[in-house]
């Protein structure tokens, strides 16, 4: 009997197979999970800091184009929490890729992955976190100034034929700028308008501009905040709506203040209206409105404001606006105005009205002031101006274009209060007047330009009692006329207690010159040189007018050191002292022309009576500081003898006249520099009777009494010289009836001495006496008063 084989347990085999494939089944998916992390873990941290590579960055750039967003993209990569993450991304001007609009530090991209690997559309929208976005002023130049705004935080949609803006926010400048809006975009978007390189160079520089004067004020912590809401079509953005509003608590630039600061603009319909604009300040209120079409080009505007005009000019660097101008209440400004942009520069029209309170202008104070006035860009108008001064008022009207000039001004004040504003070469000349009231000006003017050396016009100009370089006068009138670069003063009229002046002016602006014309005058001489040339004064102050001259003149006046100063003067007086030699001779009438040239003074035709003779002369004066020499010529003719014996020598006489001449130069009033020659004829006299001579008639007298002594001594002649106060003569004669005393020697006039020698020769029937007579010679000696005569060689 055979054993039977068994089966192997094919239950247990099966469950071993299942167990181990099992087995490795999980084990494999293990190893897939590890190996997906791994390359998840791997990958990420690959895309986080490699970034994505050129093939996908330029599908993203090419999407954002699609967008309306022509950019480029220096890294794209991949954070886990904000997903794409576009690093360094460059925005140009679409369809121009060398005009930088922007540069942005990074840019989050909310991608659809399915539509990214389907080759669709899949950008979502950008998100912006705490960026930095920067605007070059010029593209090209890697160093050129940009603008920034910081801190930017944005989202962007971009669902079909859109992009919406929502919670776009950053500051510029310090203004926080708040952003919401939404704008069409087609897929077959066209710009309808491209804009230049000019104008987006212009635009960018406007934007830089903008961002370095906000970065010079100070917000005091409180930034302003500038919300901004539009809506229109990316393909006519002229045609979009604009909202926005500024608003500041604070703002200070430099030392002035403003607060609550509103702006409000809308740009709808191609027009730009802003609709509010005011601040204040310390001192008052600025509002504002304007209104700009731009399918015309045309804008209207208007303004008010009791602001310190004058610092906030000074704070935004216009420092000469103005700068002559200070108050102590802010003007009150008001202006409305248009304007047309179509040309190449707006043209403007402004009319408007300024009122003034306590205020000064290049130092000269006001009361107050206001005025009417327009403005076109080149044509400026300013009428009923009216300005109230403590000395009077001020009223006019003034044009002033390009080639055309008008003034019509009426003034009652003093003209010395507006010297601080007169141009330097003036004020000297206002300086010299005192006023007690104002005058009475009225002047119309026209001409090419505020340079009154091209005015034409007239005027008048009547004042009452003042003083000019001190010397008064009661009242003055004259009429002024513009015309051909000079003006002329006419109808001149001064008067003064003791006379009235009358004659004509003219000033030449070119040539510096005053032509003096048809002067007459019975003022004092003296006055009238003051109120010339007060360096004529010392010429004309030795002439002591007893009664008051008549003076004609004529001729021109050179200022600024020129040469051709030329004045004839011609001068009648009934009644005239001169101070000659110590003494002052009182002529009974005189006559003379005087020749005022550059520096010079020459008087001719001098004839006076003296004495009850005749004098005649003529000088040569120069006026120079540096040079005061003078020379003269002096002849008398049948002048009272003992009159002038009197004067000089405090002797009378009973009778005699005078000849003779003098000619002579010296420096100035020093009477030791006189130098000259002359001759002196005493006729019919009693030269015995003057002291220096007298002691000789006594001499005389006690050794030939009955013939010689003080009745025959009738007559002397003499040549002499004269230097240095010292009188010489070589041929002195005195002669009687019976002898002649002859002589010579020195008289020194200025110390009070006397060194004579004389002797005496007879005549007539005392040449019988000759050997006798020639035996007296005589000295003299001592004081000219009170002689020492003696004979010589006892």
């Amino acid at each position: 009997m055979s054993t039977p084989v068994a089966d192997p347990p094919e239950p247990e085999l099966r469950e071993e197979s299942r167990s181990f494939r099992r087995r490795l089944l999980i084990s494999t998916a293990r190893l897939a999970i590890v190996v997906t992390i791994a390359a998840t873990i791997g990958g990420g941290w690959y895309l986080a800091r490699k970034g994505f590579g050129r093939q996908t960055r330029a599908r993203v750039t090419e999407e954002l184009r699609k967008r309306g967003v022509d950019a480029s993209i220096g890294q794209l990569t991949l954070n886990p929490f904000r997903g794409l993450v576009a690093h360094n991304v460059r925005v140009f001007q679409y369809d121009n890729r060398e005009n930088v609009l922007a540069e942005v530090s990074e840019i989050a991209l909310d991608i659809n992955f399915a539509a990214f690997f389907q080759h669709q559309p899949f950008i979502n929208a950008i998100d912006i976190r705490d960026a930095n976005l920067t605007m070059p002023v010029d593209a090209k130049a890697p160093d050129a100034p940009k603008a920034e705004l910081r801190k930017v935080r944005a989202h962007v949609y971009f669902p079909s034929e859109r992009i919406e803006v929502t919670q776009a926010q950053g500051f510029f400048g310090g203004v926080r700028i708040s952003v919401t809006g939404e704008l069409i975009k087609r897929n077959d978007y066209v710009p309808s308008h491209e804009l230049t390189e000019e104008e987006w160079r212009q635009r960018r520089e406007l934007i830089y501009r903008a961002a370095s004067e906000l970065a010079l004020c100070d917000f005091a912590g409180t930034h302003p905040s500038l919300q901004v809401k539009f809506s229109g079509d990316l393909a006519e953005m002229e045609n979009a709506r604009v909202e926005a509003q500024l608003r500041a608590d604070h703002l200070k630039r430099g030392t002035y203040e403003i607060r609550g600061v509103a702006i409000d603009g809308e740009w709808a319909n191609q027009t730009l209206n802003i609709s509010q604009c005011e601040w204040k300040d310390a001192v008052g209120t600025f509002t504002a409105h304007a209104r700009w079409v731009r399918s015309n080009g045309t804008a209207e505007f208007g303004i008010r404001t009791s602001t310190d005009i004058r610092q906030f000019l000074f704070a935004f660097g216009y420092q000469d606006a103005l700068k002559e101008l200070n108050y102590q209440i802010a003007p009150v400004i008001e202006l409305t105005g248009t304007a047309d942009t179509t040309g190449e520069k707006p043209r403007l029209q402004v009319v408007g009205h300024t009122t003034l309170a306590a205020f000064t202008y290049k130092q000269v104070p006001f009361i107050s002031g206001t005025a009417q006035f327009s403005w076109d860009g080149e044509r400026t108008l300013v009428r009923e101006i009216h300005l109230r001064h403590l000395s009077g008022a001020i009223d006019g009207e003034v044009l002033n274009m390009p080639g055309d000039f008008r003034a019509d001004i009426r003034s009652s004040v003093k003209p010395s209060d507006f010297r601080a504003a007169a141009p330097a070469n003036i004020q000297q000349f206002l300086s010299e007047w005192e006023w007690e009231s104002g005058p009475a000006i009225q002047m119309s003017v026209h001409g090419a330009s505020p340079k009154p050396e091209t005015w034409s016009g007239d005027g008048t100009v009547a004042f009452a009692r003042t003083r000019f370089r001190g010397v008064g006068m009661n009242s003055a009138s004259v009429k002024v006329h513009f015309g051909d670069g000079v003006v002329s003063y006419n109808d001149v009229r001064i008067a003064r207690d003791e006379g009235v002046a009358t004659g004509a002016f003219t000033y030449d602006f070119a040539k510096r010159q005053v032509a003096i014309s048809n002067v007459k005058s019975t003022l004092r001489p003296t006055d009238i040189a003051i109120w010339i040339d007060p360096k004529l004064l010392k010429a004309i102050s030795p002439y002591k007018f007893r009664e008051v001259p008549n003076v004609t003149a004529n001729g021109i006046y050179q200022f600024g050191g020129g040469k051709n100063t030329r004045i004839d003067i011609g001068v009648e007086s009934r009644a005239l002292d001169y101070v000659f030699l110590g003494k002052t001779l009182p002529f009974d009438s005189a006559s003379a022309k005087l020749l005022f040239t550059d520096d010079r003074l020459q008087i001719t035709q001098l004839d006076a009576a003296l004495f009850s003779g005749l004098a005649h002369g003529t000088a040569d004066i120069s006026l120079a500081k540096s040079d005061q020499h003078y020379t003269a010529s002096v002849r008398i003719d049948k002048m009272n003898f003992p009159a002038l014996s009197d004067l000089y020598f405090q002797f009378k006489s009973a009778q005699g006249e005078l000849n003779g001449h003098f000619d002579f130069s010296g420096v100035s009033d020093d009477a030791r520099a006189i130098r000259g020659q002359g001759h002196i004829a005493i006729k019919n006299g009693d030269v015995f009777a003057i002291p220096v001579f007298g002691p000789l008639s006594g001499l005389l007298n006690g050794l030939f009494a009955g013939h010689a002594g003080y009745s025959v001594a009738r007559k002397g002649t003499a040549d002499f010289k004269m230097n240095e106060g010292v009188l010489h003569t070589d041929n002195l004669d005195i002669g009687g009836q019976w002898f002649h005393m002859v002589g010579h020697g020195d008289v020194y006039a200025l110390d009070d001495r006397l060194d004579m020698d004389v002797r005496v020769d007879p005549s007539g029937a005392a040449i019988l006496l000759s050997p006798v007579y020639k035996l007296f010679e005589y000295k003299g000696e001592g004081s000219l008063k009170h002689p020492d005569w003696h004979r010589k060689g006892f």
